[in-house]
């Protein structure tokens, strides 16, 4: 059998990014009355890390001042901001797509905009990185959430567990870090429905779990009701797993073996005790519960019909308006610079001094 094919695992894969840099993606969807604050604690919290460093904002289709405090921001440290502007509203997961298509780093950290995961917490997810893990997810210490998404959250995660074999302790925290391989996969999958720590959890080698902070949010309100929460659920069941289908076409069989006995006992029933109408509500008690099983479904079907539909059609997932950056030419000037400043300001040191070679007796 030829080897053509075949790499060596000492050898590396080629990949992208510049290796040394963070990049951390932020989703910013009518974040007006939070941004000042993040703005606040991200940047000092990336300066004492002492990394090299970019923060990609991907403003979601905001209607409010989101993005022009955006544009403010990147006109105050234009060397480690970019921001990508949608032309409409996509949803997070698309607009965290957009920023893993656009960033430059070898490591990449998922934040949400409100605040709710501290920035303070991003070397925690470098440190894990450093161990060797290529993907890392994270579990939150105490939610600070309403009662009713902690049960859900916990319900939800029990069920994705079983139907999709994707172990992940808190689905819902966005404060996550991947290595630039499985961004890079992640950014060529052509997925429309997709929940992108779940795709990353399917493509990861050392995937590891830490535990964070969680705080309140701060400002704004969250942007995830009751229906978007059971639909983005119902995009990570029916995305990852065929499970559901398999299942209803088990209850199927199992329903309809079950109403053929029921009506082989219905026919010598009627042979050995004659017509009667006693059972009748019977009947239509079990007719109703066979049409609601039977709408669910074809429900469970539309769903994944619909998906399909939505995958061939072939439209755009997203369309970007502008791009904030300053050119790489610049960036990587500015970068090579820091060091050398950093170098001048240090005292001169004194040549060691060389060892006086004698001349042989």
């Amino acid at each position: 059998m030829s080897n053509a094919y075949l790499t060596h695992p000492a050898v590396p894969l080629p990949t992208t990014g510049t290796p040394g840099l963070v990049s951390v993606v932020i989703p910013v969807y009518n974040e007006e009355e939070g941004l000042q604050s993040l703005f606040a604690r991200l940047y000092p919290a990336l300066d004492a890390l002492g990394v090299r460093y970019e923060v990609v904002f991907i403003n979601d289709g905001s209607r409010d001042r989101s993005g022009a405090l955006l544009r403010q921001q990147f006109e105050r440290r234009p060397d480690v901001t970019r921001v990508i502007y949608f032309n409409g509203n996509y949803g997070q997961h698309m607009a965290i797509m957009a920023g893993f298509s656009h960033v430059r780093g070898y490591r990449v950290i998922t934040l949400d905009a409100d605040l709710q995961n501290p920035p303070e917490e991003i070397g925690k997810l470098l440190v894990a990185m450093d161990s060797g893990h290529d993907y890392v997810g994270t579990i939150r210490r105490q939610r600070h959430d309403v009662a009713w998404r902690k049960i859900a959250s916990r319900a939800m995660n029990r069920l994705r567990e079983r139907l999709t074999r994707i172990r992940m302790t808190d689905q819902g925290c966005m404060l996550r870090a991947y290595d630039r391989r499985i961004v890079d996969a992640i950014a060529q999958s052509t997925e429309v429905s997709t929940y992108i720590p779940a795709l990353a959890y399917t493509f990861a080698a050392h995937p590891t779990e830490i535990v964070v902070s969680h705080e309140e949010r701060s400002a704004g309100e969250s942007k995830y009701s009751l229906y978007s929460l059971i639909r983005l659920n119902f995009d990570l069941v029916t995305g990852f797993s065929i499970l559901p289908l398999q299942l209803f076409s088990l209850l199927g069989f199992v329903l309809s073996l079950l109403s053929g006995l029921f009506v082989a006992y219905l026919l010598v029933r009627r042979v050995m005790v004659g017509p009667e109408a006693e059972g009748l509500f019977t009947l239509f008690a079990i007719t109703f519960l066979l049409m609601g099983i039977l709408l669910f479904g074809i429900g469970l079907l539309g769903e994944y019909i619909g998906r399909i539909y939505q995958q061939v059609r072939l439209r755009p997932r997203y369309l970007v308006q502008a791009v904030l950056q300053m050119p790489v030419q610049e960036a990587a000037a500015q970068a090579m610079q820091e060091p050398v400043a950093q170098m001048a300001q240090q005292p001169a040191q004194e040549p060691a001094p060389q060892p006086v070679q004698r001349p042989d007796a």
